[in-house]
């Protein structure tokens, strides 16, 4: 009998990645994607799931907790994997409100709803849903900064610096709660920094990607020295297929790249690939448009994953270097 699995956020950057592979790999999972679309949503980058019969879209909000409860009742929900949440730390600098109503409050309803569907008592699940698990992404930013040296393990204290990182570290927090108080099969994951197709344009590579097409400045805050290490976001979704699948219950794994680079030469290597792939029509350098505006409050200097535990443990590798993903997320942004 086929299982159905809810994916929250599934229209946003990492998930509309996600959806179609999952769906395409596992044609015997009900797959319904959950996503409030907002501004970040876009059912554009789920194309690939038209003609998958094991899909289906549903629009709405986590904190919506009445339609939570009626999804997980009517549709029988035996997993979740969960990536809906407001994500841009300048968005949460600007108004943190929602990072809270949506990485917290919209976290702990899906949590809720999957206790009561899955779980008679504490450490005591309903005949038949041993097996149910809740998978939670989260985000390096919970750690707080690193000086030159050093990496997130997932042994490393939590410091979140902006209202975005609080309120993922909360959401982390509720999910290992429930772990331990109620003994619910979780997994979180923490991630660095993704790229790749299907990103939107307030991101760092997108945004400097269509400035420069444009022929505007390219913005860089301070000096563009801020360190952070980059994973090709195909390379998470395959992370989080392994950790959903094998990773142990009560177990959080960092996923990371290993491939730090600072800002400022993220923004020249776009640059000269454009150069090569779309000169610029008066013979100048994409280079030349660069242009150093006041630093973000409160900006993180570097962020570096250890990824050990989910290499060893589980066997995960990226298959992308930075150099040749920023290849492949160049050329799907020029097409």
């Amino acid at each position: 009998m086929s299982k159905t699995i809810l994916i929250t956020g599934g229209a946003g950057f990492i998930g509309s990645n996600f959806v179609p592979y999952f769906c395409a790999k596992y044609p015997e999972y009900n797959v319904i994607n959950l996503d409030k679309l907002t501004y970040a949503g876009n059912l554009d980058n789920l194309k690939e799931c038209d003609n998958m019969s094991n899909y289906r879209f549903v629009q709405g909000d986590i904190c919506d907790e009445n339609l939570i409860e009626q999804l997980f009742t009517e549709n029988d929900i035996q997993g979740v994997i969960h990536f809906a949440a407001e994500s841009h730390v300048d968005n949460s600098i600007k108004g943190p409100r929602a990072f809270i109503n949506t990485n917290i409050v919209g976290t702990f309803n899906l949590l809720e709803a999957a206790r009561k569907h899955w779980m008679e008592a504490p450490n005591k699940f309903k005949s038949g849903y041993e097996n149910c698990r809740f998978h939670h992404i989260s985000t390096d930013e919970v750690y707080g900064t690193l000086g030159n040296d050093g990496m997130f393990e997932e042994t490393t204290p939590y410091a979140p610096n902006s209202p975005y990182s609080a309120s993922k570290a909360s959401s982390d927090f509720l999910v290992r709660a429930y772990h331990h108080t109620f003994g619910m099969n979780v997994t979180t994951s923490n991630c660095s920094n993704n790229y790749g197709p299907k990103q939107h344009h307030e991101k760092l590579i997108p945004h400097i990607i269509s400035k420069a097409l444009a022929e505007q400045a390219l913005p860089v805050y301070g000096k563009g020295l801020n360190i952070r290490d980059w994973l090709y976001v195909l390379d998470h979704c395959k992370a989080i297929d392994l950790i959903y699948h094998n990773g142990k219950s009560g177990e959080t794994y960092n996923v990371g790249g290993r491939n730090e680079r600072n800002n400022i030469t993220i923004v020249k290597t776009i640059c000269a690939l454009l150069d090569e792939r779309r000169p610029r029509s008066n013979g100048q350098k994409y280079e030349d448009l660069i242009s150093f505006v006041q630093d973000r409050a409160g900006h993180d200097f570097r962020y570096a994953i250890d990824a050990t535990k989910l290499e060893t443990e589980l066997g995960w590798k990226a298959e992308e270097t930075f150099d040749t993903g920023i290849v492949k997320t160049v050329e799907w942004y020029l097409k």
